[in-house]
């Protein structure tokens, strides 16, 4: 019943994704539009949330109290972060969430330092200077 149930919520979740990008519009010359990227993500969930329903794997047990406090600080760390994204700037938020979700994730200190140290700067230059999506290096809060 929780693959189900589950499936369900993932298929309504992507499909609410991809019907508002569907207005979705851009000014200049990217010949796909702003729209492609979430419907690339969006129909693959939208059919993984039907075969997860429709075909489910095993019954799984809903997780414990500690369990539900970890899910619970994740997902308040993620909108954290998508809050202080502009404020603190791409490199610095995405620092703090990266870290922060490793050592969630049982990652010694010293890893999840060098890991957020690596990733949030290297996010940036693939996102930034190679895709050539603006990101705020440093936010409005530090001038």
């Amino acid at each position: 019943m929780t693959d189900r149930m589950a499936g369900c919520v993932f298929f309504l979740l992507a499909a609410g994704y991809v019907w508002l990008s569907a207005g979705y519009t851009a000014g200049f010359g990217d010949p796909l539009g702003p729209a492609i990227f979430p419907r690339v993500i969006g129909i693959p969930a939208m059919i993984l949330g039907v075969s997860l329903a429709v075909w489910p794997r095993h019954n799984a047990g809903w997780a414990d109290g500690a369990g539900l406090l970890r899910q619970g600080a994740a997902v308040a760390l993620l909108l954290g972060y998508a809050l202080l994204l502009e404020p603190l700037g791409f490199v610095p938020a995405s620092f703090g969430a990266i870290l922060g979700l490793s050592l969630m994730m049982g990652a010694p200190p010293v890893k999840g330092l060098l890991t957020a140290a690596i990733a949030a700067p290297g996010l940036y230059l693939l996102f930034d200077r190679i895709m050539g999506l603006p990101l705020p290096l440093i936010g409005t809060w530090f001038g």
